[in-house]
């Protein structure tokens, strides 16, 4: 007796079920997926119990003829592609044909369509018993998914809490919303309205409807382009972070996506600008011929494989460091009032003119600086660096030191506003950045030590440090083995501080030896910025005004004056003008 049999078509659909519809979310995403396709520009979706008793969505796109509605809840029945050619340049958001025939495998549903001619109505349950009936329509379609898997308890016994399953639907219709600024998306969840966008085509307006006025201040536009790809939309300014990267939204012709890669990319591009596990707000449309990606990698056609990922991602690295190096990052003290759209629309364009007209007077109008480093003999070298190069220019205007709070954070003030400087994070990103250029330039000096540094270490981590002593060489740090599993440090840059040079030693050895993926740029940035944070003043240490103007004059020329190498602010503003609306005073007066 034969054992291998084919599947009847229920049995297949419920398989291919358990890779399609995992929750809530991913039969929202298959339908509002097929609204697109199908032309839309209004698409409404209405939950009850966050989904888990019935969704429904209904668009005014160009409807099914009554023959294809059939169609479509057969395995593998797409309108999308007809040959194997298609396969590779997919512009749709669908084209598997799996969706519907899962959905319908696993639910009750109710389907409405008409393509202007005839209207169907097509009801299932569990994917057996089709009933069709005719029906009156506007062009459309209206689809209704109830008692999701009813027949499949296992399934049911896994399905998240419903703040969860919400939560999941309403930031997938986010990013669909950002996706398509062009249609008109209304998301409610028990009659209660969790997103309705205008679908007049404004991705800002978009922005505003779902993260609300104070972030959408916070939006920067960027607009690139490269042979293969091009690439536009909004990111936040680094003062404006979420705790996780969900904010990052990623689009690729339109089509939401998730990859590692261009996560990893846009991260590291806010690298020093923001904190630790702190991630920017990111809206990035890739536009890109399809025939250079493919969807084709999981049912859900989220993943996708990019050619030529290099220039992409050094597209996006360089547009985002190219902007953020364009702009005055200085958080202000404040909240600003402005709430309504038109209101953010016109304060954004007013930080651009503004942006505009501090470059311009910062090519024309700056003096060079004259610093007198008698205060602190430590820190000349510092300034060495500084001034090696006369046409650097500063990132802010020249500020005027008054006094300090708390002896953390230094006062001062110019024409445009009053500050606060942190002292400490101030001269962290001195440090950093002089410590990295000597690096980079090989131009730290070594200091040769009368007693040798002795490093202990387990057999597991010596072998790790003998693969890696080539990293300790180019940090400036000279060692050889003294014995089984102990080495000699005899010399290291002078920018490792003297007086704490074995515990130094000891964290950078600890750091080679850290198990997993090693990357030797992580690993130097990682120790440059630890030994820059231990070799600058701290918060609470006195400073004369004399030292606090030269934290101020400094940083005012690094790349980065507006965070310390950790992402934490440097400095904050109260604006001149917003001094005054604070004080209810009339500038004039």
């Amino acid at each position: 007796m034969n054992k291998i049999k084919v599947m009847d078509d229920n049995l297949a659909n419920k398989i291919a079920a358990g890779e399609v519809v995992e929750s809530c979310m991913n039969v929202v995403k298959e339908l509002v997926e097929n609204s697109i396709d199908g032309e839309a520009d209004v698409i409404e979706i209405k939950l009850t119990d966050s989904g888990v008793k019935e969704i429904e969505v209904y668009d005014n796109g160009i409807g099914m003829s009554r023959e294809d509605a059939k169609l479509a809840f057969q395995r593998h029945a797409t309108s999308k592609i007809s040959n194997l050619d298609d396969l590779f340049y997919i512009e749709s958001l669908g084209f598997r044909g799996e969706a519907l025939p899962s959905i319908a495998s696993v639910s009750k549903v109710r389907l409405k369509t008409s393509d202007g001619k005839v209207g169907t109505l097509i009801t299932i349950n569990g994917g057996n018993d089709m009933k069709v009936k005719s029906c009156d329509l506007a062009k459309g379609t209206d689809i209704i998914v109830s008692d999701l898997f009813y027949n499949t308890p296992v399934r049911l016994k896994y399905l998240k809490n419903l703040y969860v399953e919400l939560a999941n639907i309403v930031e997938y219709i986010d990013k669909m919303a950002l996706s398509y600024p062009n249609i008109k998306f209304k998301l409610s969840n028990n009659d209660n309205v969790l997103l309705e966008t205008s679908g007049n085509g404004d991705l800002l307006k978009v922005i505003y409807d779902i993260y609300g006025a104070n972030i959408t201040k916070k939006m920067i536009p960027i607009d690139a382009s490269n042979d293969d790809y091009s690439i536009t939309g909004y990111i936040s300014y680094p003062e404006v972070t979420k705790s996780n990267r969900n904010s990052i939204t990623t689009l690729v012709n339109g089509r939401v996506i998730k990859n590692n890669d261009l996560n990893r990319c846009i991260i590291d591009s806010y690298h020093t600008y923001v904190h630790k596990g702190r991630y920017p707000i990111i809206v990035l449309n890739i536009d890109v011929d399809p025939i250079l990606v493919d969807i084709n990698i999981h049912p859900t056609k989220m993943d996708i494989k990019f050619s030529k990922l290099d220039s992409l991602l050094k597209l996006i690295s360089n547009s985002i460091n190219d902007r953020l190096k364009t702009l005055t990052l200085i958080p202000e003290a404040n909240v600003r009032t402005s709430t309504s759209f038109n209101e953010v629309y016109n304060q954004i364009k007013h930080v651009d003119d503004e942006e505009e007209k501090v470059l311009k007077k910062e090519e024309k109008n700056y003096e060079e600086i004259k610093l007198d480093f008698e205060v602190h003999e430590e820190k000349e070298d510092i300034a060495d660096s500084l001034e090696e190069s006369e046409a650097r220019v500063a990132r802010i205007n020249k500020m005027n030191v008054i006094g300090n709070v708390f002896m953390t954070y230094i006062l001062c003030y110019n024409e445009d506003g009053f500050y606060l400087v942190d002292q400490h994070a101030a001269a962290e990103r001195i440090n950093y950045e002089k410590y990295m250029s000597e690096f980079l330039n090989g131009g730290s000096t070594v200091i040769d030590l009368l007693t040798p540094i002795k490093i202990e270490l387990s057999k597991d981590n010596y072998l790790r440090i003998k693969d890696r002593l080539y990293i300790l060489e180019e940090l400036g740090i000279s060692c050889e083995e003294f014995g089984e599993g102990t080495f000699l440090v005899r010399s290291h840059p002078q920018w490792i501080d003297q007086k704490n040079s074995s515990k130094e030693i000891n964290n950078i050895f600890e750091l080679i030896c850290q198990k997993g993926d090693f990357s030797k740029e992580k690993f130097i940035d990682t120790t440059i910025m630890s030994i820059a944070c231990h070799n600058s003043v701290k918060a609470h240490e006195y400073l004369s005004i004399d030292d606090m103007q030269w934290i101020v004059d400094n940083v005012r020329y690094c790349d980065n004056p507006f965070t310390c190498p950790h992402g934490r602010p440097t400095i904050i503003t109260y604006t001149r003008d917003e001094l005054d609306k604070m004080f209810k005073r009339d500038y004039n007066e």
